[in-house]
């Protein structure tokens, strides 16, 4: 069945359809996984492993090819040199000569052997840092274009809602806005480079129940319209990204691989999204043997394709059966062209249709300086001093005795997330070289404390019950005059390792026997210096002084005062740590780069992009949660994060003071929000500018507090600057009490502080006249200008 004439796709690529057969056309809507083997690497993967062969599977062409690069670890000149000769055969010996697509994952750096490994998403969102975001990005687009690959599986968009769940560590913040702007700059940043992004996992996928991976999900209509859908809205319409991924989630009982609402009507017919829709992996199959919506592979392959999945990844194990239905009159067959015309469009823009294939590169850098630079800086920027009683930093120059402990300490693989090549891959090829630089924690102190006496032990593994190590870790930090105690996870899939995809968890204790250790240590009285390095926030009260867990000023927050005097002589109250530094995967330079943090080469400038928890019996918990979800007199059960989200420590202080705000603005329009940002302290350094909002009264009920728009400022000690937000009313907007996006009039509080919690700056801001409905050319984004610095004197 021929196209419409009014759909937009050019010439060539109707001519394209026109000419195929039904078996050409469906090729075009699989992938084959040359490499799949025993590797556990997607979920089910032992299950749904193909049996076709790769000559029968490309006899009529093929749409993908599918982790060239990162299944095994396989030399890329070597793999490249044999990607550029299957291309030519795909345009030499197919009828239609229509080269692959090749898609890989990209996460945290292009998942390939010998390719740099930038820090985890939740250390961009620590970062607050669209414009070195878009930069790694970029880097990223320039090694896979190199390669031969043309799509990459990233950036993850989920919003945190459970630090249970195992993949918070692909997951940018808790804060839907930090999300759709950090994973914005990375859609740039790839698509910049000749790459196209995949936006992940639309939608729904962090909400499920209990933080069980691929457990249902009973998000409401207003939780997705108003958490977790805005940052793909703002990928889609503001970053133009050319590919989605749909969700394993089911919500409401409707497996969003099945349900057209989602993946039609509101990302086409709404958002006007015309790029390609490629399922996650064996996510067509799963309507069968997981959601059990569809008795047979057949009947999942219609569901999916009329639902709006263009692509079946990672290989053919549905969408095959299309033929015989198209043949037997069983689906519309115009569904399979629609699909089609979107990946021939998708060949088209990557320029794959007029490619030619003649000479593959001899050498390839994949970690150059140039990525390590990124990396470095990116990771530097996403560390977050948690609480500091003066023991930092380290003078570069000290003759102390410092004991490095912990599990963490000396690993490399530590640094690394779950999509990391590292954790994901060469965890099956034991004794293959990472093929890059990975120097540790340990090998970043001695680098730069050079004058130390540095000793070394690990004291316990990171999971499990082996204590036998304690004591040596003891014996060592009782004779230092500083312990720096690095813990945390090790990330891997489905049960091997303690956080990643599949890697749930019902505590959010430290992992085995690591708080003993830290106890331990804490226990011989010399200083501790707690190092995270992990893939979630974990319940670390007992580790902090009281005076660091007081959540500040808490006035119009809905929430009690901050615990009493006898909350704080409760046992643990004093803190295990002198010092806590919250690392999350900060990748291949991240020994170098919390070393250099420790020694005060770099201050730290990192903030909470999720709230530290006090428990995993308060879990769910979000900062945007209405009074009713904090702390109250008619519950003993209290949510209260330990950390607020935004909050982070430096070697320097900042005041917020002077904010002025438009006094009234019209509902749908922007307002203008000036503050005063000064260095009172000693050292130079960035502060993460926040600017909050809240409705006092609204028709449904809002967030005690919202994050309206950031900043990172850099000023010199004494520098002050101001720092001008142009905010849309639209960043205030939520679904009303009809089903409708609103910006509503009212009073509004805006305030600045050092996180969601905390006040140094407040104004009132009136908004007036009729409701108005957010329409799809509404903006989304407010800009921050940084206005002239002086000195003060």
């Amino acid at each position: 069945m021929a196209l419409p004439e009014a759909s937009p796709v050019s010439p060539r690529v109707r001519d394209l359809l026109a000419r195929m057969t039904i078996e050409e056309k469906v090729a075009q809507l699989v992938g084959y996984w040359v490499d799949q083997g025993d590797e556990v690497v997607a979920p089910m993967a032992g299950e749904m492993r193909t049996s076709t062969r790769y000559a029968e599977a490309t006899a009529h062409g093929l749409g993908h090819l599918t982790r060239v690069y990162g299944t095994r670890p396989v030399d890329p000149v070597e793999r490249a040199q044999w990607l550029h000769g299957e291309q030519r055969r795909l345009t030499t010996e197919t009828r239609l000569g229509i080269p692959a697509i090749v898609h890989e994952e990209c996460l945290t750096g292009l998942a390939a052997w010998k390719a740099a490994t930038f820090p985890t998403p939740l250390a961009w969102g620590a970062s607050f840092d669209e414009a070195l975001v878009e930069e790694m990005a970029a880097a990223i687009g320039g090694s896979m274009r190199e390669l031969g690959i043309h799509q990459g599986l990233a950036p993850v968009l989920d919003v945190i809602r459970d630090p249970r769940w195992g993949r918070v560590d692909e997951c940018i913040s808790e804060d839907p806005y930090v999300v759709g702007m950090l994973g914005s700059a990375y859609v740039r940043g790839l698509q910049g480079a000749g790459v196209h992004a995949t936006l992940k996992h639309f939608v729904g996928y962090s909400a499920s129940r209990a933080g069980r991976n691929h457990a249902p999900v009973s998000a409401g209509a207003r939780e997705l319209a108003d958490v977790l859908l805005p940052p793909f809205e703002m990928a889609v319409r503001d970053a133009g990204v050319r590919s989605v991924m749909n969700s394993y989630a089911e919500i409401d009982g409707m497996p969003v691989a099945a349900t057209p609402d989602y993946l039609q009507t509101l990302l086409r017919e709404v958002w006007g999204f015309d790029g390609v829709v490629v399922s996650d992996y064996f996510a067509v199959a799963f309507l069968m043997t997981m959601h059990r919506v569809a008795e047979d592979r057949a009947r999942a392959a219609s569901l999916a394709i009329a639902a709006g999945i263009d692509v079946e990844l990672p290989g053919a194990d549905a969408y095959p059966e299309l033929v015989a239905l198209a043949a037997a009159g069983g689906m519309d067959a115009a569904l399979v062209d629609r699909a089609v015309a979107r990946v021939l469009t998708q060949k088209e823009d990557l320029g794959l249709l007029d490619a030619v294939f003649e000479a593959a590169p001899e050498t390839i850098d994949l970690d150059t300086p140039e990525h390590r630079r990124i990396a470095r800086e990116l990771a530097e920027e996403s560390l977050v001093l948690l609480s500091n009683d003066g023991i930092l930093p380290l003078a570069a120059g000290t003759t102390a005795r410092v004991a490095v402990l912990g599990p963490n300490a000396d690993s490399a693989e530590a640094l690394m997330g779950c999509y990391s090549f590292v954790n994901h891959v060469l965890a099956h090829h034991p004794g293959t070289p990472a093929g890059i630089e990975l120097p540790t924690v340990l090998d970043g102190l001695r680098a730069n404390l050079p004058h130390a006496g540095i000793t070394h032990a690990a004291g316990c593994d990171a999971e499990g019950a082996d204590r036998s190590g304690i004591a040596d870790a003891v014996a060592l930090a009782a004779d230092a005059d500083v312990a720096i105690v690095v813990v945390g996870d090790r990330a891997g899939l489905f049960g091997r390792g303690t956080v990643g995809e599949g890697n749930d968890v019902e505590s959010l204790e430290l992992p085995g026997v690591q708080r003993e250790l830290v106890e331990a240590v804490a226990a011989t009285g010399t200083p501790v210096v707690l190092v995270l390095l992990t893939g979630r926030p974990y319940a670390i009260e007992w580790a902090l002084p009281a005076r660091a867990t007081d959540p500040g000023t808490r006035a119009g927050l809905g929430i009690p005062d901050a615990p009493s005097d006898a909350d704080a002589a409760a046992p643990g109250a004093t803190g295990a740590a002198a010092a806590a530094l919250q690392a999350f995967f900060p990748g291949e330079e991240g020994g170098i780069a919390i070393a250099r943090v420790l020694s005060g080469a770099v201050v730290p400038s990192g903030r909470l992009p999720v709230s530290l928890p006090r428990s995993a019996g308060a879990q769910p918990y979000s900062y945007l949660h209405p009074v009713l979800g904090g702390r109250s007199d008619i519950t003993s059960a209290d949510p209260t994060p330990t950390l607020p989200f935004g909050h982070g420590l430096s070697y320097t202080t900042f005041a917020h003071e002077e904010l002025l705000v438009d006094g009234e603005v019209a509902a749908g329009a922007s307002f203008t929000a000036r503050v005063r940002v000064r260095n009172t302290g000693e050292r130079a350094g960035t502060d993460v500018v926040q600017l909050y909002g809240r409705d006092l009264f609204a028709s449904v009920t809002r967030p005690v507090a919202q994050l309206l728009a950031f900043a990172r400022v850099t000023l010199e000690p004494g520098e002050e600057t101001l720092v001008r937000f142009e905010v849309p009313t639209q960043r205030l907007a939520f679904t009303g009490v009809h089903g409708r996006r609103i910006v509503e009039a009212g009073a509004v509080e805006v305030w600045v502080g050092p996180s969601c919690a905390e006040r140094d700056a407040e104004a009132l801001l009136d908004i007036t006249g009729a409701e108005h409905v957010v329409a799809p050319e509404d903006p989304r984004v407010a800009r921050a200008v940084i206005e002239a610095s002086a000195r003060v004197e």
